[in-house]
């Protein structure tokens, strides 16, 4: 029986475990990524650690994320981590220089190699071949130090396309269609292989599109195949000598095989607030649109704005549309400015922003009150875009131009005929907003800059065994990390001042609940289905843990926030029977026993002393798992381990 492409790589880099589907398996990390927001933190824990220089290939800090300096917090925080990635041996991408995974695609994919990043859209460089992952930023510390990066082993779904996208009809909307079949659950636990004929019509900026939108429906990564297209895009970047042909064997056996008929498809759109609520944009049809933004970490590529700036070339923005570009790399940029098409784009009268991610995270451009705003990003969540009453609606850049130019959600093929552009032959490469780390033996001579706005990581206490507490917020199905733990321009800055932050934590669901929990001292959050989807921000662990939350209780869990809370020490636990998440309340005080010998056999009592309902929670820790636990988080278990 033959290798997936995803097992190959996992077989080449397995450190421990077994290659069997749901068991815990470690694996040897090549390369890393940080951004920003996360950035602060994850290094603080890395000097925590004690470790002079990271032990990966290649690690790359960059700055791109929280890029709106109207304080010194974000100036601080990008002075921190350019002058710890100097000293440790980081490569250090400056501000204005692109989104991580654009330029990380560009200039440092490598086909085979692993690569684990504080952002859950890291799987954009499985358009390249890598077999990509989302983590907190406390396990990337760990793969900077040398340590292994823990999963479960996924299970395998295999896409097959085939057939050849219609005009106007683009890898986006494989992304949406994808996403229509299976929800934002459906692929939490596996690995989405794309394969089939189809994929030799997709370049791999379109497969890093499909990629990166594979994170919004739960799996663990997802990737193609590096082929032939692959290697011209190398070469294109005068990587040639990266590529490495890579590909499933013709035996491969998965666990679910999905088709998909690329000339069947229509233009998509997902409405909100959810990647999964997904329609025609023909059934929408004459929707009056406010805003539109361009870009973001799924569709910046010169690709997209290459065919943007000739949908636009000649007409104007309709006059009560606010248009946003947000162009993914500098040398995105650079090359549309040296062709001619970002003439073309200003001249309709679009708004070009910095080369960062902007809009997608709330960090400026917010729409206006209860507009209506069409978006080429991967999220839609409630109140992500910085207004909380917005529509935000997810599409492909030939909708969102056909948007802006009618002022009105619009079928993209009555815009005429599709622009026909392709990706020049060679980019134009300039790495000099890429600082290298210092020479290792110049490194004890750079000196670490600490801004009054970086604070210590939060403490953690080991777990007990028993925890009695009360439950202190109870929360629905689909809870996001930016319900948790918001995004935007208001708190981004204190992504590395958790005290500060901890006044937004829930804010979104409950505004009194920060206050309440700082009364509790020790409490319990209780949610639904699929809780903890969407960014890898460890925030959304660390900043509960600071306000004393010691367990969380739910249907179901995202993988990477499963991770992010047992690496703050709190435990996951999820209910053995749904039905009985009615049985408790917010208010209502429980109890855990045995928390120990639970851990080992995979049940924990609760006793909700309020009522008197006794329920069945369950737990599937693996061994390290439970010491993590006990040891009152990663970084305390990773410090005995020394």
């Amino acid at each position: 029986m033959g290798l997936t492409l995803a097992q190959k790589i996992i077989k080449n880099h397995l450190v421990s475990g077994n290659m069997i589907a749901g068991e815990e398996i470690a694996l040897r990390i090549d390369q890393t990524l940080t951004q920003d927001a996360t950035g602060t933190m994850a290094y603080l824990e890395f000097e925590a650690m004690g470790i002079d220089r990271v032990k990966t290939e290649r690690s790359v800090a960059y700055i791109d994320h929280n890029t709106l300096q109207s304080g010194f917090e974000n100036a601080d925080d990008h002075r921190y981590i350019q002058s710890v990635a100097k000293k440790h041996g980081i490569y250090f991408s400056r501000p204005g220089n692109g989104i991580c995974h654009q330029v990380h695609l560009e200039r440092f994919g490598i086909p085979g190699k692993t690569l684990i990043g504080s952002d859950s859209h890291t799987p954009t460089g499985g358009g390249i071949g890598m077999l990509a992952f989302g983590a907190g930023g406390l396990d990337v510390a760990v793969a900077m130090g040398g340590g292994a990066y823990y999963i479960t082993m996924p299970r395998m779904i295999c896409v097959e396309l085939k057939g050849a996208l219609r005009p106007f009809v683009t890898a986006k909307d494989v992304s949406l269609e994808i996403l229509r079949i299976l929800s934002v659950k459906g692929g939490v636990g596996s690995i989405i292989e794309w394969g089939g004929e189809g994929i030799k019509s997709l370049s791999v900026p379109e497969r890093a599109t499909i990629t990166n939108m594979g994170t919004e429906l739960g799996a663990t990564t997802s990737i193609f195949p590096s082929d032939e297209i692959t290697r011209d895009f190398l070469r294109a970047e005068g990587r040639e000598g990266d590529y490495l042909p890579l590909a499933a064997d013709d035996d491969a056996v998965y666990d679910r095989v999905i088709e998909i008929d690329l000339s069947a498809l229509k233009p998509l759109i997902a409405c909100p607030h959810m990647p999964d609520n997904v329609v025609t944009v023909e059934s929408l049809k004459g929707t009056r649109v406010d805003q539109v933004c361009i870009g973001s970490c799924t569709n910046s590529s010169l690709l997209d704005l290459l065919k943007v700036a000739a949908l636009l070339k000649g007409k104007t923005v309709d006059p009560r549309v606010s248009l946003s570009i947000s162009p993914g790399s500098r040398q995105v940029l650079t090359m549309l400015a040296d062709c001619g098409a970002l003439s073309d784009i200003l001249a309709s009268g679009a708004r070009v922003l910095e080369c960062a991610c902007g809009p997608c995270i709330g960090m400026g451009f917010s729409p206006n009150s209860a507009g209506v705003i069409l978006r080429t990003f991967n999220r839609n969540f409630e109140g992500r875009s910085g207004t909380r009453d917005a529509k935000v609606y997810l599409v492909s850049p030939e909708t969102a131009v056909a948007a802006a130019l009618t002022g009105e959600i619009t079928d993209p093929t009555l815009l005429g005929n599709a622009p026909q552009v392709k990706l020049p032959t060679s980019f134009r490469v300039d790495d000099s907003a890429i600082l290298p780390p210092a020479k290792p033996e110049e490194a004890a001579g750079v000196e670490i800059l600490r801004g009054p706005n970086i604070k210590e990581f939060p403490k953690s206490r080991p777990q007990g065994d028993t925890l009695s507490a009360e439950l202190i917020l109870k929360v629905g199905d689909n809870i996001t990390t930016d319900h948790i733990m918001p995004a935007g321009a208001k708190i981004l800055p204190y992504r590395s001042n958790i005290p500060y932050l901890s006044r937004f934590c829930f804010a979104v669901c409950d505004e009194t609940f920060a206050d309440r929990a700082k009364a509790a001292g020790e409490g319990i959050v209780v949610g639904g289905a699929n809780y903890g989807q969407g960014s890898s921000r460890e925030h959304a662990a660390l900043v509960p843990l600071y306000l004393g939350v010691r367990a969380v209780i739910a249907k179901s869990f995202a993988r990477i926030h499963a991770a992010n809370l047992i690496n703050a020490g709190i435990m996951p636990l999820t209910f053995a029977d749904p039905d009985d998440y009615d049985r408790i309340r917010q208010g209502d005080r429980l109890t855990l026993s045995g928390v120990w010998s639970g851990m080992d056999s995979g049940v924990i009592s609760l006793h909700d002393e309020t009522n008197g309902a006794v329920i069945r929670l369950t737990c599937a820790y693996t061994d390290r798992q439970k010491d993590i636990l006990k040891a009152g988080g990663l970084l305390a278990y990773t410090k005995a381990a020394d």
